[in-house]
C-alpha cells in the first residue's frame, strides 16, 4: 500500500475515532481546502487576474469550509469567520505595505542557478504574489485562534446569560491570552522545522549572521511568521469584541421581543 495512503488512513481513523463526525468533517476538509488551494494556483498565475482579490476569494472559501463546514453555521462560527475576514483584510493592507518596502518578492539568490534557464518575465505582479502567499499562510492561524476564543465566549453566554458586555469581552480577551503564547510559538516552530535544511545550509556556506538576515528567502519566511504572529494577536480584540456585541444584542433582541 503506498504509504500516502496509509498515513493518510491512519488519521482518518484517529480523527474519526476521536473526534466523531466533526473529526471525520475535518478529514474531509483537508481536501477542500487542497481544492481551494489548487484554485488558487490556477489563476494566479494568469495576468488578467488581480491575485489579492482571488487571494481574498480563497481564504473566505477556506474560512467558510474551516467553520462553517465543520462546525455547521451558527452563533459561534459566524463571529469567527466574521472576525477572521476583518483581520485578514487589515492585515493584507499591511502585507502588500511591508512586501513593496522590503522587496521580499520574487526569487532569491539561491535559487538562481534552478531558474537560470527559464524566463521570469511572466507578466504576473510577484508584489502581490508574495502578499498572497503571505496571507494564505497565515489564514489557518487566525480562523483556528478566531473559532478558539468565540466558542468558549458562547459557552460563558449560554451558562450566564446575564453576562454584562464588558465582562464577556474581558473574558474573551483572557482567552486569547492563554491561547496566544501557544500560537505564535507553533508558527515559529513550524518555520524552523520547515526551513531546518535551509539553515544547515546557510551554515555550510559559512553565511555570517548578517547574511542570514538579510537573505530574501530567510526575510520572507521569517516575514510571514511576524505576519502571523500580528494575525493571530489582532484577532484576539475582534473576536472578543464582535462576540460579545453580537451575543448581547442577540439576547436584548429577545428579551425585547
Amino acid at each position: 500500500m503506498n504509504v500516502l495512503v496509509l498515513f493518510g488512513a491512519i488519521l482518518f481513523i484517529l480523527m474519526t475515532i476521536i473526534g466523531g463526525k466533526k473529526g471525520a468533517k475535518s478529514f474531509i476538509a483537508l481536501f477542500f481546502n487542497f481544492g481551494v488551494l489548487i484554485f488558487i494556483l490556477f489563476f494566479m498565475t494568469n495576468p488578467d487576474f488581480n491575485p489579492i482579490i482571488i487571494t481574498v476569494i480563497a481564504c473566505a472559501l477556506i474560512s467558510c469550509i474551516n467553520l462553517f463546514f465543520i462546525n455547521d453555521i451558527n452563533s459561534k462560527t459566524k463571529t469567527a469567520f466574521l472576525s477572521t475576514i476583518i483581520t485578514t483584510v487589515v492585515l493584507l493592507l499591511m502585507i502588500i505595505v511591508v512586501t513593496d518596502k522590503a522587496m521580499i518578492q520574487g526569487f532569491g539568490e539561491e535559487e538562481i542557478e534552478e531558474l537560470g534557464v527559464f524566463s521570469l518575465f511572466i507578466g504576473v505582479d510577484f508584489v502581490k504574489i508574495a502578499a498572497s502567499v503571505i496571507i494564505v499562510s497565515t489564514i489557518g492561524a487566525i480562523a483556528d485562534a478566531a473559532m478558539a476564543i468565540s466558542s468558549p465566549m458562547q459557552e460563558m453566554f449560554t451558562h450566564h446569560p446575564s453576562i454584562s458586555r464588558k465582562d464577556l469581552f474581558a473574558f474573551g480577551i483572557s482567552i486569547g491570552k492563554d491561547i496566544l503564547g501557544t500560537s505564535t510559538n507553533t508558527l515559529f516552530f513550524a518555520f524552523f522545522g520547515s526551513y531546518l535544511a535551509l539553515l544547515i545550509w546557510f551554515k555550510d556556506l559559512s553565511y555570517y549572521f548578517g547574511e542570514i538576515i538579510n537573505s530574501k528567502i530567510f526575510s520572507s519566511e521569517m516575514i510571514t511568521i511576524f505576519f502571523a504572529g500580528i494575525g493571530v494577536t489582532l484577532v484576539i480584540p475582534i473576536t472578543a469584541w464582535i462576540s460579545a456585541y453580537f451575543f448581547v444584542k442577540t439576547r436584548d433582541k429577545t428579551i425585547k421581543g
